[in-house]
């Protein structure tokens, strides 16, 4: 765990950056940025010892906000349903405004997404970090792959522009507690819905939010001029209809999954963790016992034995 340090979390309040801010304010002067356009959420990771600040990344403003962190991670992104525009000005030129402001750190991470990856006809491709980029749609926000590449073309062009070490981590599913698609899909079970998966099977390397706190640190110490690009997921493929039928055991109801095919859909969303592996080292969580703990927070007198 990084200690004693300042580090600057953008988008603070989302599932997998709460749990990191919580984590890190404990032995690091935190400051979460964030547009915060609701104050609850606001008071809720000021609650933790963090330092906010109300900042929209795509205006380039930032006001009183220091400049002098030692490390940058940043997770703010913008899910836009149809505004291509919007999507780059956020997720594209807001990451370059940051970096700008932030030259000075040791390092910067920059949360990417599998979903930069060109779609694949075999559903257990498993995506290396060389594989070819686009083309992959995106249901829920059309725009956000292809403003997520070109967030990594402007974080790229930082590094080397400023000489600040970056990495570019391509995230695949994150859960636990504080959320995550597996989780998503946990609350539908347990309300007795179906959950929708997109093919079946369909493939994740889900990453519990344990195995992402303590990568953080080695995956800032791999930063690099050119920026390091490595995807970030656990060790274990599974796919959805695994997990929801894990998930139905644990809860006590059936499992129900409903496919909902999208042109331009990808396959599946396996990757190769060997790069990853190289810097971090092995997941130390299981899918399985990953999916019990965060079951076990969020229903603790429905789990039953799986």
């Amino acid at each position: 765990m990084l200690k004693g340090e300042k580090i600057l979390i953008t988008g603070p309040a989302g599932s997998i950056a709460h749990g990191l801010a919580r984590a890190l304010a404990r032995d690091n002067e935190v400051w979460g940025m964030a547009r915060f356009g609701d104050d609850s959420a606001r008071r809720k990771i000021h609650a933790l010892g963090v330092t906010t600040r109300s900042i929209d990344l795509a205006s380039g403003q930032f006001g009183d906000l220091p400049g002098d962190f030692t490390y940058v991670v940043h997770m703010a992104v913008a899910y836009v349903p149809s505004d291509y525009d919007q999507a780059l000005r956020v997720n594209a030129e807001g990451t370059g405004f940051l970096l700008a402001h932030c030259r000075r750190a040791k390092a910067a991470l920059v949360m990417s997404t599998c979903s930069v990856y060109k779609p694949h006809a075999d559903p257990w491709h498993a995506y290396r970090e060389t594989d070819a980029l686009g083309d992959s749609l995106s249901p829920h926000s059309p725009p956000y792959p292809v403003s997520k590449i070109a967030q990594e073309g402007v974080a790229r062009y930082c590094a080397r522009s400023f000489g600040l070490p970056v990495t570019i981590a391509r995230m695949n599913s994150a859960y636990g507690a504080d959320g995550g698609l597996p989780l998503m899909h946990a609350r539908a079970l347990a309300e007795g819905r179906p959950v929708e998966a997109r093919w079946d099977p369909y493939p994740y390397n889900p990453i519990h939010a344990s195995d992402i706190l303590w990568m953080l640190e080695p995956l800032l110490a791999a930063a690099s001029v050119p920026a390091t690009i490595v995807n970030w997921g656990g060790d274990e493929a599974v796919t959805v209809q695994q997990w929801c039928a894990y998930l139905g055991r644990l809860l006590g109801v059936p499992a129900r999954v409903t496919l909902r095919h999208a042109e331009g859909d990808s396959r599946g969303n396996r990757i190769d963790t060997e790069k990853r592996k190289a810097l971090t080292g092995p997941s130390r969580m299981s899918w399985q016992e990953g999916l019990k703990q965060s079951l076990a927070a969020l229903y603790p007198e429905r789990i039953g034995r799986a």
